[in-house]
């Protein structure tokens, strides 16, 4: 059965990166992965050197001026909207990719948001597991965007302030979402810190500890992709969870 995973957490707490390894774990394992960039800051397609050709924001431009220019009505542009999403894909091995993208025009993203969420639900049931790498913070969560996804991921760094919103999100995502499983990830814990002191301030079971790594590092500083990440601490930490989702 197919498989929505949604990685979350405050901004700058490496879970764009806890997404690309999951990418990388889940296609090593031979299944068949579709990774979603939500976050309009596009990192997810850098981490995996996959470029983006067309974004679920241009789809967006597209459907709306066909429908001023005339050229198609809303019935239409319904029924081919998959064909759309699928025509954006990137595709390398066993891992397909769509970028959110990120509209030009100032404003409300809620169009975009609505867009995305339908295609994470017409997507997702053609692979055996969709990994979301969502915008940082709670917004996606409070429209609804993730409301198709099985499995949370929620990432902190060792700071009170990630621990903070990743668990306000937690929160939020229990009338939001169809997740019936929160997974809690501490992320760069150096040497001389105590995972069981960390989880006890921040007061929930902690699924995994990912180890502060320099292949981790040396791979986003390079712009590497994590397609091709070998195996290393913070990795092999993260397949703890892999293989228990797989």
């Amino acid at each position: 059965m197919a498989r929505v995973i949604a990685s979350l957490g405050k901004g700058g707490v490496g879970k764009t990166i806890i997404s690309a390894m999951a990418v990388k774990a889940f296609s090593a394992a031979g299944l068949k992965v579709l990774a979603i960039d939500a976050d309009p800051a596009g990192g997810l397609g850098l981490a995996l050197g996959l470029p983006t050709n067309r974004t679920v924001n241009d789809i967006r431009m597209e459907i709306i001026h066909s429908i001023k220019d005339g050229l198609s009505n809303k019935p239409d542009l319904a029924a081919s909207l998959d064909y759309h999403l699928l025509d954006a894909l990137v595709e390398r091995d066993h891992v397909a990719f769509l970028s959110v993208g990120r509209p030009e025009e100032e404003g409300c993203y809620c169009q975009l948001n609505t867009l995305l969420r339908e295609a994470i639900e017409l997507l997702s049931r053609g692979f055996d597991i969709t990994v979301v790498d969502a915008e940082a913070g709670i917004e996606q969560i409070n429209r609804r965007v993730m409301r198709s996804v099985d499995t949370l991921l929620l990432v902190s760094d060792t700071s009170l302030k990630g621990m903070r919103v990743a668990s306000a999100i937690a929160e939020a995502a229990k009338e939001a979402t169809a997740s019936g499983e929160a997974l809690f990830l501490l992320n760069r814990v150096q040497p001389d810190e105590e995972p069981g002191k960390l989880a006890a301030s921040w007061g929930h079971q902690v699924a995994a500890c990912l180890p502060e790594d320099d292949t981790i590092y040396s791979y986003d500083r390079q712009e590497r992709s994590f397609l091709d990440l070998p195996d290393c601490p913070a990795f092999l930490a993260l397949n703890t969870i892999i293989n228990r989702l797989v």
